[in-house]
């Protein structure tokens, strides 16, 4: 019998249990949606005990044949900030999502000059909230007791990946992986380890912090779905979709659109200063050696559609949406600019706010679902921009995955926006994929990268074939869209 592999894939809007067979083919798959909190506009929290309910029941799902795997990966959305009791492990406040922005005017107390610069060369990150480090500053300022407690390491910090870890091995295992660790402005990416420089800025004490382990590593066992089974690796999703998607040499390239986008481009050994505001990361680290990489956010794709189904009720199901862009030639001069959480790269700007521009009397639903589309390929395009500015390689091809991908409309304009052939992968689940092809190596099942290259498979390509000058006429549309939506300079501290 073949070798199976369990997946715990944590996002943002749902957790899955997934269990993959040695070609990475998935047998079983179990999923729910999690609940978002919105306590005050701008931050938005996940109650940790739905996570781990759901991580338990659905692990449990996809276990229910009798499968025995041989070892179990993690792979999680990442910045979202925990803080629990090592004693007794219950958490002492819901988790901070990393789309919440309640820390912004901290941040920018923070981002002097010199502290800024301090950042980008340690972390490859800048300072803004989207990251974990003012999200913990902030739980230990506002749970009262929390700071004397973490002094005396009475607590735990963690990123969802530590926080099933620590509950999967019924707190035997306080760790994070290296993909992990370098999205909290607390990690150096250089030196691979906790910075105390940077503990010190944000005022973090380092006995909360988990030990930082590659990403395939001993992680040790779990007892909770019967006999021992072996935790073998931990990768960041973003970063697990890249390994889902085999791009293990130096400019291979991959965008996932899930609630958010994320473009990553593998950069080698070589950290890859950005010069336009994008971010170097790890992008995994295997037998303590690193490969790093070149990264682009945007904080809003998938839940632009969410937003026009759930709050203003334009649609039923994202599924109409590729239905009512098909209806039309163009927009009529709509953008929608998703800025609901701010804007991610190249402009983090924490303060700007969604907009739709260019509403005319002969404006309708199809025409703001279509601008809502077309704005995901929009954001593409700036991230590719600044990474060509800031002299990574133009890729051959983008390889995509995520929720939106199966958007044929949309996986189209995004060739033509891009004018770069979108290869959409035969395993939509990359994510999980990734998780379980790192799981895998970690537990024998695998011996190379190479060996796992062999095994991705595309399903579908897209050519672009827009002129030029519709192109460039229609995202300089959206450019000008944008401006209309950043906040006054005087109100950042870039």
């Amino acid at each position: 019998m073949t070798a199976t592999l369990l997946v715990i894939d944590q996002g943002t809007t749902s957790t899955r249990a997934m269990l993959f067979d040695a070609r990475g083919r998935v047998l079983a798959r179990a999923q729910r949606e999690l609940p978002q909190h919105f306590p005050q506009p701008g931050w938005v929290e996940h109650e940790p005990e739905d996570i781990w309910r759901d991580t338990l029941a659905l692990a449990r799902e996809v276990l229910a044949n009798g499968a025995t795997p041989v070892a179990l990966g993690l792979t999680n959305q990442r910045e979202t900030t925990l803080l629990w009791e090592r004693a007794s492990g219950r958490v002492l406040h819901r988790a901070i999502v990393w789309q919440d922005r309640r820390t912004a005017e901290h941040c920018a107390a923070l981002a002097t000059p010199d502290n800024a610069a301090l950042v980008s060369a340690r972390t490859g990150l800048v300072l803004d909230p989207y990251f974990s480090a003012c999200k913990l500053a902030w739980l230990l300022d506002h749970v009262p007791g929390a700071r004397e407690r973490a002094e005396r390491g009475e607590l735990a910090f963690g990123t969802v990946d530590s926080f099933l870890l620590w509950r999967l091995t019924e707190g035997r295992v306080h760790a994070t992986d290296a993909s992990n660790a370098a999205r909290t402005l607390l990690f150096n990416i250089h030196r691979q380890q906790w910075d105390d420089e940077l503990l010190a800025l944000f005022a973090i004490p380092r006995a909360l912090l988990p030990e930082v382990r590659d990403n395939v590593a001993d992680y040790g066992a779990t007892t909770l779905f019967g006999q021992p089974l072996k935790i073998t690796a931990l990768v960041g999703d973003q970063q697990a979709a890249t390994v889902g998607q085999a791009c293990f040499e130096p400019g291979m390239i991959k965008s996932t659109y899930g609630t958010g986008c994320f473009l990553v481009q593998n950069t080698g050994s070589e950290v890859l200063a950005s010069r336009h505001r994008l971010l170097s990361t790890v992008c995994y680290r295997l037998e303590g050696r690193t490969t790093y990489a070149l990264e682009g956010s945007i904080f809003v794709a998938g839940a632009a559609l969410q937003w026009l189904r759930d709050a203003v009720r334009l649609i039923h199901s994202a599924g109409e949406s590729e239905t009512l862009a098909r209806q039309l030639a163009d927009t009529g001069g709509v953008y929608l600019v998703p800025a609901f959480t701010g804007l991610g790269a190249p402009y983090w700007d924490p303060l700007a706010r969604g907009a739709i521009i260019g509403l005319t009397r002969d404006s309708g639903i199809a025409h703001i679902v279509r601008a809502a589309l077309e704005s995901v390929c929009y954001q593409t395009r700036d991230l590719m921009e600044a990474m060509q500015a800031d002299g990574a390689a133009r890729p051959a091809s983008l390889r995509v995955d995520g929720g939106m991908v199966g958007n044929d409309w949309l996986m189209q304009f995004l060739a033509d926006m891009l004018a770069l052939p979108v290869e959409r992968a035969a395993v939509s689940e990359t994510t999980a994929l990734g998780a379980a092809f790192l799981a895998g190596l970690g537990a024998g099942v695998y011996g190379s990268l190479d060996e796992l290259a062999a095994l991705w498979q595309g399903q579908q390509r897209f050519e672009p074939g827009m002129s030029e000058d519709r192109r460039a006429r229609l995202y300089q549309g959206w450019r000008v869209a944008v401006a209309r939506t950043l906040s006054p300079p005087e109100n950042l501290a870039h």
